[in-house]
């Protein structure tokens, strides 16, 4: 039987629930200091960028495959490789009028990514932008949510850059594109793998009925921690930040916050950097609901925090290896040291009860369901208010990246927006700095610099309190 390259049911997710309006890739906006990526004329080494991201395709094949679909929905989608693959596509060289201002960066950033990658392209995009100020040169990545998650996007930064000046030479092995599989072939070879797999509907039917002790035990440790996701009520409460997406325009804003003064706050008042991330995020989401009239001292926002599950193994795997947590975060609380402390008691409890367990139990459930059936919860889930905005921290690199010897400055993280979902924070820690990317619904986000000055002070006043909190000789 063919062993094919099969999506994840989660991975497939991504596909059902990408709409014109609601585009599934991740992102990022990174700027480079530009040593080195341009000529001594001045000109930007595009060709030399060209080889050099060519030469490195092999250590992650699926950037060279396209979704091939199984007839009549009979399994989930398989990657296969891109016959007419064209590198030229995918790496792509911009300009902005020289001196490109940081805003300006932004609006570019805003248009290129509110449109969809092309599926029947393998789904990714590298536009790298000249003109900017002091000779800088930026970098915007588009990756389909299909095919990285958070930590799997990081492996594949870390493979196309170099983490010192000089460029490691890879020598690439010749690639030639597989045919990809017959339509009726495939569908046979996919019922049949359904049918014969241990996994499948059948077998787990046969051995629920035989309900041994050990999974008895299971499915109750599974409804305990599952139940502890509906805590605070299983809908999240009604705010604008669940406001349906209206248009495909998007407003981005960054915030830069230090490392250390994240560390600092955790000595004084416990907790994980994660805790502190996200009270200082619970801060600006205070200030902006607060000037949208529609912040009360019992607000209690639910946020859902994807949290990876993958092992060290699985390192430059890609597709989506995460469960997630879902963390009430008391914006109505004034005091920032009291919000850090309930986002503290929180997240401990919720580990307690194992509640990314019962996620991640819940993503190998959606195996046995047909993808027919998971397309639909997945629109009932894009369309329903569970949570009120997604948070996602991914740890990055503590050590300088390079492309070409250019040294890598700053780098931004985009997630992107579903149906009910106008607001997604993502936050990317990386040479001692915590990179924060707010991408909204242009329409629906006037204010996002409301959001984004909110966040900064909340940090601010957070490592105050800190510095206050620890004796001298701690700090």
């Amino acid at each position: 039987m063919a062993n094919y390259d099969r999506l994840t049911s989660l991975d497939a997710s991504f596909l059902r629930l990408e709409r014109l309006e609601t585009p599934m890739h991740v992102g990022a906006l990174s700027v480079f200091d530009g040593v080195g990526l341009v000529d001594a004329d001045g000109r930007f080494r595009i060709n030399d960028v060209i080889d050099l991201v060519q030469s490195r395709l092999h250590l992650i094949p699926r950037f060279r495959k396209i979704i091939q679909s199984v007839p009549l929905d009979a399994a989930e989608p398989i990657w296969v490789d891109d016959a007419r693959f064209d590198i030229g596509y995918h790496v792509r060289l911009t300009a902005l009028p020289t001196p490109g201002s940081r805003d300006q960066l932004l609006a570019l950033f805003e248009r290129i990514q509110s449109q969809l990658l092309d599926r029947s392209r393998p789904l990714w995009e590298l536009w790298f932008v000249e003109g900017l100020e002091d000779g800088h040169v930026a970098l915007i990545q588009k990756t389909h949510h299909a095919l990285v998650d958070g930590v799997s996007g990081v492996d594949v930064a870390t493979v196309l850059f170099d983490f010192s000046p000089l460029t490691t030479v890879v020598e690439a092995p010749d690639w030639q594109p597989q045919p990809a599989p017959n339509p009726a072939r495939l569908l046979i070879d996919s019922v049949q793998n359904t049918l014969a797999s241990p996994r499948s509907a059948i077998n787990a039917a046969r051995r629920a009925v035989e309900v041994p002790v050990r999974a008895v035990n299971q499915v109750s440790e599974l409804v305990r921690s599952i139940s502890s996701m509906a805590t605070g009520g299983v809908m999240a409460p009604r705010t604008s930040l669940n406001t349906p997406v209206v248009g495909r325009s998007r407003r981005f804003a960054l915030v830069r916050v230090s490392l250390d003064d994240v560390k600092t706050t955790r000595r004084a008042f416990g907790g994980t950097i994660n805790d502190v991330i996200l009270a200082g995020v619970g801060g600006g989401l205070a200030r902006l609901l607060e000037a949208r009239r529609e912040l009360t001292p019992d607000l209690v926002l639910k946020v859902f925090c994807p949290v990876s599950v993958r092992d060290d193994s699985e390192r430059m795997a890609l597709g989506n290896r995460i469960s997630a947590m879902f963390v009430p975060l008391a914006v109505g609380e004034p005091d920032p040291v009291t919000r850090l402390q309930g986002v503290q008691a929180t997240t401990d409890d919720l580990k307690e009860r194992e509640q990314a367990l019962g996620a991640a139990a819940l993503l190998d459930l959606t195996q046995y369901a047909a993808p027919t059936i998971l397309g639909l919860a997945a629109r009932l889930l894009h369309h329903q208010p569970f949570v009120n905005l997604v948070c996602t921290n991914v740890p990055g690199p503590q050590t300088p990246l390079y492309c070409m010897g250019s040294r890598l400055i700053e780098a931004y993280p985009m997630v992107p927006l579903t149906r009910n979902l106008n607001l997604g924070v993502a936050i990317l820690s990386y040479c001692g700095q915590l990179n924060i990317g707010l991408l909204g619904d242009r329409d629906l986000w006037p204010d996002m610099e409301v959001l984004a000055a909110g966040i900064e002070d909340s940090f601010t006043e957070l490592t105050k309190r800190a510095h206050e909190e620890l004796p001298a000789t701690s700090q």
